[in-house]
């Protein structure tokens, strides 16, 4: 016969257990998506009120990043059912595309006045390092349709766009690489630069990937960092402003390095909660068969980001 407080226990156990599965199940484990390679998850919540991530793809067998291409697009409306909405774009539908394809590394999606513009970088030359564009495709649908339009004319050859665009409907552009991170102001057609491009000032060891989200009026701009000691790398670094443009003024690390050689990922608000994006290779071990993921991002009192708590095939 069970005596009361063994029977006790076990309820407290059941009700907490409930408790604890209630608040953690509202996602999957990470990653996230593990039927095909992903990286560099730029995520967007439209006006349907789901939220779309849009990542670029590593193709097996693993051979550095110049086999990358044909973009997916994934999406859910409760953090658990991801729907993967298919390809929306490669390499041999960019007329203007290096000769020999691959290399569609990360992209990002913008929406104004009833169109989805898509912006992913890709060389024009065999040359690929020296070559590279910052292509523009457009669509009705956030998901399909997309229809390579050009590219933005004028820029330097540098990769990772990220288009931000503001409350009062200002798009901003920027893009980066090597060391350098630069910014503009995008005219109404979204496909155009509107004035000079201006190095972003006040970051510390910008390598790549930069991404701009605000919140209560301050300007955000993550990116990866060079970090390379004991065989860990990216870290993932922030800066933040009052203006869209800069200056920044540093603020650290919000994202200690994953288990791959890059990291790349966006922050982004969905019902309430904010959370970060990212990639490992926690699928593959291989640093180039990457896999997306997405944990909570915390904000302290003051505005600044509270260190993102990685996790890694358990519920969040």
């Amino acid at each position: 016969m069970m005596t009361f407080k063994r029977i006790f226990t076990y309820l407290l156990l059941f009700i907490t257990g409930s408790v604890f599965s209630a608040k953690n199940s509202f996602a999957q484990t990470n990653p996230f998506i593990t039927d095909m390679y992903t990286a560099d998850p730029s995520a967007h919540v439209w006006a349907d009120g789901r939220l779309y991530v849009y990542a670029s793809h590593d193709i097996a067998p693993a051979r550095g990043c110049d086999l990358m291409d044909q973009y997916h697009v994934f999406s859910t409306d409760d953090m658990v059912h991801w729907k993967d909405h298919g390809e929306i774009l490669r390499a041999s539908q960019v007329a203007w595309g290096r000769p020999e394809g691959g290399f569609m590394w990360a992209p990002d999606c913008a929406y104004k006045n009833g169109t989805y513009y898509f912006y992913f970088p890709h060389p024009s030359d065999t040359k690929w390092n020296d070559s590279w564009k910052i292509g523009v495709a457009t669509s009705k649908s956030p998901a399909s349709g997309f229809k390579v339009q050009g590219y933005i004319k004028g820029l330097e050859s540098m990769i990772d766009p990220c288009v931000f665009v503001d409350d009062d409907g200002q798009a901003y552009f920027y893009y980066g690489g090597g060391g350098t991170c630069k910014g503009g102001r995008l005219k109404d057609n979204m496909t155009e630069i509107d004035g000079e491009m201006k190095n972003m000032e006040g970051l510390k060891d910008f390598h790549e990937a930069s991404w701009v989200h605000k919140r209560n009026g301050v300007y955000y701009l993550s990116y990866s960092d060079n970090h390379d000691v004991a065989g860990k790398h990216n870290q993932m670094q922030y800066a933040t402003s009052k203006n869209p443009l800069g200056p920044w003024t540093y603020q650290g690390v919000f994202m200690d390095p994953t288990d791959s050689f890059t990291n790349h990922g966006s922050i982004v608000q969905f019902k309430g909660q904010w959370y970060s994006f990212y990639h490992t290779s926690e699928l593959s071990h291989q640093d180039w068969l990457r896999s997306v993921c997405v944990d909570k991002l915390y904000y302290n009192a003051d505005g600044t980001i509270q260190k993102v708590v990685q996790t890694s095939g358990i519920k969040k």
